[in-house]
């Protein structure tokens, strides 16, 4: 069968050529969108008499059994009729013969591609919404587990001060709801109709685009053809907020590999989420967050790429922009893969609370609340920080921790000291002195809990509405 597009070409196209610029292979990933959106195209032009019933009732039948088909997997996609359109179309006309070409009436590839991706697109975005959601849950747990679990803050990952292990986990909580709520804003630009827009400039036809929007659950149109076909913004939008869920699933990975490792072994993750080695028998490796550490690549590599396609291209479509799927179906397999394997990980995570409680009893965490001890007794900050950096060399010549010092030693260094000292010095007395909205003292941390368990309900109560909306 020649090309649905062949009328003005008196040669075939060359075979490599086929290849080359066919995107079955990858666009096939949109055949149920497709399919949707061509139902409500094709039910609104039967209700603006464009099409007469018969012939509608025919063409929507007809692809009712092509998306049995597609479910099915009953289906052999061909290169030669290069897309996800055009081969459904085919497959339409295949089916109940020549009235299955009235369905591209009022329409474009460019503006039928453009409303598969954004049917598509809205829906991984409810799911990873979902996804997210789960994660921050098992953190949650992890932290309601850990409320008097205390363990070293870093910064420059050398011990810092003490904090909760709790707090340090809701830390990620926090990053991972500002990524759903990143999500959940792009939905509105996602949720808009090109459908209508035609090739570039609209269609002779007395379309109603409203009417499919309703149809399909889209909030509004696009206001601008030209824009409609072009706009891929929704996409690089997408790609940037998957970008930053991956960095901040980066930085967690990195966290749990050091934690789980022989030097720290302040957490054991779960033998359902490590590998071993080919030929040291001993080894428990950490390959779950080694790759999402990894992979993470690849997903900025699809939102650079898909930004470098972008960046020079005029109005309105061109064939350029066929390069935005790959990247876009890539980092939805990625993500979602990553995701799914964090919120179990998370949950079946050991945590070693003597490990870690002993790591903050042989460190210099403790040092800063000396320091406020001091000032609280009138020294000015700058001459207790000297006073207490010299403590601490003190200590390290000494081999000594700070908690092993004498009440003389500490006044060798300052008259000021006194015996209450040694109850500022412990961890938990430092972790709660720092009761401040937003600290890590465990009154603060318990009801930092009980906000993202208020934040996590609102969030479920949008996956259920607004899946629902994305059907």
């Amino acid at each position: 069968m020649s090309k649905l597009w062949g009328g003005r070409f008196t040669k075939k196209t060359d075979q490599l050529v086929e290849e080359y610029t066919a995107s079955i292979t990858f666009d096939k990933e949109l055949a149920e969108e497709d399919v949707q959106g061509s139902l409500a195209h094709v039910t609104m032009l039967g209700k603006q008499g464009i099409l007469p019933a018969d012939d509608v009732d025919t063409i929507k039948d007809g692809l009712h059994r092509v998306l049995q088909r597609i479910k099915r997997g009953d289906w052999e996609y061909a290169i030669a009729d290069e897309d996800i359109h055009m081969n459904i179309e085919k497959a339409l006309i295949d089916d109940i013969g020549p009235v299955g070409g009235k369905l591209h009436t009022g329409r474009s590839r460019n503006d039928q591609v453009a409303t598969d991706m954004h049917l598509y697109l809205r829906k991984r975005v409810v799911e990873f919404v979902d996804l997210l959601q789960k994660l921050q849950s098992a953190l949650l747990e992890q932290a309601k587990a850990n409320l008097d679990t205390i363990v070293p803050g870093y910064t420059h990952l050398q011990r810092a001060q003490p904090i909760l292990f709790a707090h340090h986990l809701m830390a990620y909580v926090s990053m991972f709801g500002r990524d759903a709520e990143r999500l959940q804003d792009s939905y509105k630009r996602i949720n808009t109709l090109p459908l209508g827009a035609g090739a570039l400039a609209g269609t002779t036809f007395p379309i109603d685009r409203h009417f499919v929007a309703k149809q399909l659950g889209f909030d509004r149109v696009y206001e601008n053809s030209l824009d409609a076909v072009s706009d891929r913004d929704f996409i690089l939008e997408f790609l940037s907020h998957a970008s930053i869920i991956m960095m901040h699933l980066s930085r967690l990975s990195e966290e749990l590999i050091l934690w789980s490792s022989t030097e720290f072994r302040f957490v054991e993750l779960d033998d359902a989420f490590c590998t071993g080695s080919s030929i040291m028998p001993q080894k428990k490796n950490p390959d779950v967050p080694e790759l999402v550490r990894g992979k993470t690549g690849r997903v900025y590599g699809n939102l650079i790429g898909l930004l470098t396609v972008l960046k020079s291209l005029p109005l309105a479509y061109n064939k350029d922009m066929q390069e935005d799927k790959e990247g876009m179906f890539d980092t939805v397999r990625t993500l979602q893969g990553a995701l799914q394997l964090f919120a179990p990980m998370i949950t079946t995570m050991k945590v070693n609370k003597d490990v870690m409680r002993q790591a903050v009893n042989q460190d210099f965490s403790n040092a800063t609340d000396i320091a406020d001890f001091l000032v609280n007794k009138g020294l000015p900050f700058r001459q207790a920080h000297e006073v207490i950096g010299k403590t601490v060399l003190y200590c390290i010549q000494q081999n000594k921790y700070l908690l092993d010092l004498s009440l003389e030693e500490f006044k060798q260094f300052s008259p000021l000291f006194d015996d209450r000292i040694y109850e500022v010095l412990q961890p938990v007395n430092v972790v709660n002195a720092r009761n401040v909205y937003g600290g890590t003292a465990t009154p603060q941390v318990t009801d930092a809990i009980t906000r993202a368990e208020r934040e996590l309900d609102a969030t479920a109560a949008w996956v259920t509405e607004y899946a629902e909306k994305s059907r």
